[in-house]
């Protein structure tokens, strides 16, 4: 079956931009404390879960595997860009990435200890949101805990150049974090915190933890 155009659009538009986008985000976690703390929280919970390998879904250019690698996580990296991979790959060597679609994840059913979503969720369309957030369901252990990260917002954008400038086609959804804090709990998940971020930014961030527990 040929794949979704809003999934080739993406594809095509972050193999564009991958080693420009790199360039841009590979020390982008040292200015932001709340975020290094949200994830030094993940890995606590990854670790009173029983521990195991974790899933960073829509890694990009792996910045965020390679930190929870730092903090003694057995994180590994998934994209839909195959450029995205190749550049993770040569930054973080050692480290597992693989090329992969959260709308059809090539994982095994409740195979990892934790699943991480860090603004990937926000080219994906509302419709086919559940169908995403069920793989994320499926592949977790029970008690396994799951972060998300997204804009915040009431709109849809189309994005045509970014990272220096190069041409992209993408939709970038915002939401709301009640939103998706319902689509969570109709996928089977329990929300257990929500945290804003850069209210003085536009747009602004949120990150929700939940926990698939069976």
């Amino acid at each position: 079956m040929a794949p979704e155009g809003w999934i080739v659009d993406t594809r095509t538009s972050y193999d564009t931009v991958a080693v420009s986008y790199a360039d841009q985000l590979r020390d982008a976690l040292t200015g932001l404390p709340y975020l290094r703390a949200a994830l030094a929280l993940f890995a606590d919970l990854v670790r009173d879960a029983g521990d195991g390998p974790v899933a960073d879904v829509g890694c990009g250019p792996g910045h965020v595997t390679a930190h929870l690698h730092t903090l003694g996580i057995d994180a590994f990296g998934i994209d839909l860009s195959p450029a995205m991979i190749e550049v993770a790959r040569r930054e973080h060597p050692g480290l597992r990435f693989e090329v992969g679609s959260m709308t059809d994840l090539d994982l095994a059913d409740a195979s990892v200890a934790g699943l991480l979503a860090f603004w990937s969720l926000i080219h994906v369309p509302d419709e086919v949101v559940p169908r995403v957030l069920g793989h994320f369901r499926r592949v977790l252990r029970p008690g396994a805990p799951l972060l998300l990260g997204f804009h915040v917002g009431d709109e849809s954008r189309l994005k045509t150049a970014g990272y220096g400038g190069h041409p992209m086609k993408v939709q970038v959804h915002l939401r709301q974090p009640d939103t998706v804090a319902a689509w969570l709990r109709d996928a089977g998940f329990t929300v257990k915190a929500k945290m804003l971020l850069k209210l003085d930014e536009s747009p602004p961030g949120a990150i929700i933890f939940a926990r698939y527990e069976s």
